[in-house]
Formats: C-alpha cells, structure tokens, sequence
C-alpha cells in the first residue's frame, strides 16, 4: 500500500537566480527532512565540488551554500502517492504552484530540472517555450547510473544562468 507523501517547503530567497527542482523527496530525504537526504545522492558533492566549498554534512550549513551561489531549491510535485523512492512509482500527484513561485522571486534567471520525471512535470505546468531557460539535467539519484563525472560536467550548467537562453521548443 502506497501513502501519500508531501515535498518540503521552497529553499529560496529573494536573490535566488537558478531554482533547482526535483519531483518529491524520497524516504530517505523524508525521514531526514533534508533535501537530498540519501547519503548515495550526489547532488551536494555536485554542490561542493561546483562552487569549491567545503564539504559538510551539516543541512544548514549546505543551505547556506545554495543561498550564497543564488540557488533555489522545490519540488514539481506537491504530494502524490508513492510506495519507496522511485519516480516510476508516483501516482495521484499534484503539482506545486510553480507559477506562483516564480511571480513571488522574480529574480530566477534558470530552471534545472533534477532527472526527468521532475522536467516532464514542469513542461506540463509551463510548457516548452517559457520565457525562462529550463534545462533537464541527469538525476543525482544513485539509481541513476551515469558516472559522476558525466553528471558533473552537465550540471555546471547551473552556475553560469545567464549564458542560456530562454526554452525553444
């Protein structure tokens, strides 16, 4: 039986550039309460090494990395019904009101999708030519199996936003 789930509040603030959005936090991630909880996500050592900042398993002080580069972090999905972590596992969701969000901080030059279950969902909200750059990036996830370095090498998009132009079809 699958229970319904529910993301975590934005991380973001009003200098926030590049917002980074998942679908909906894994169990790991929930029984922690942290955004990519699970020790074997490598979203925070893409972080770390991206910016040269120390590495720490303190949540707070990684979030006060992302606020130093400008990066926002959310969910595509509210809540839905999911039975473990996989996306392919995800059902009766609904989305979180990325729009809003977006009109709220309007200093937001970039959206990074983290995996596709996250960017399929974001086109379906704010369809394919949006006057922001999206970019589906590969999933941080340890399931998802490209080597580091390839995962690596495609994120550093995030730290130049200004370099990208908005979505084309």
């Amino acid at each position: 039986m699958s229970n319904r789930i529910f993301s975590f509040a934005p991380i973001i603030d009003e200098s926030s550039e590049v917002l980074i959005l998942g679908s909906i936090p894994g169990v790991k991630s929930l029984e922690k309460q942290e955004y990519y909880g699970h020790p074997q996500n490598v979203f925070w050592k893409i972080i770390f090494e991206l910016f040269a900042e120390n590495v720490t398993d303190d949540y707070q002080e990684k979030l006060e990395i992302l606020k130093k580069h400008k990066i926002a972090l959310w969910d595509v999905i509210d809540s839905c019904e999911r039975k473990g972590s996989l996306d392919s596992e995800i059902k009766n969701e609904n989305a979180n009101d990325i729009l809003r969000l977006l009109e709220d901080y309007p200093n937001i030059k970039m959206i990074a999708c983290n995996g596709q279950k996250s960017y399929k969902n974001l086109i379906k909200i704010l369809g394919k030519n949006f006057a922001i750059p999206i970019v589906a990036l590969p999933s941080t996830s340890p399931l998802h199996t490209i080597p580091f370095q390839n995962k690596f090498e495609i994120w550093k998009q995030i730290k130049h936003p200004f370099l990208l132009k908005p979505s084309e079809g």
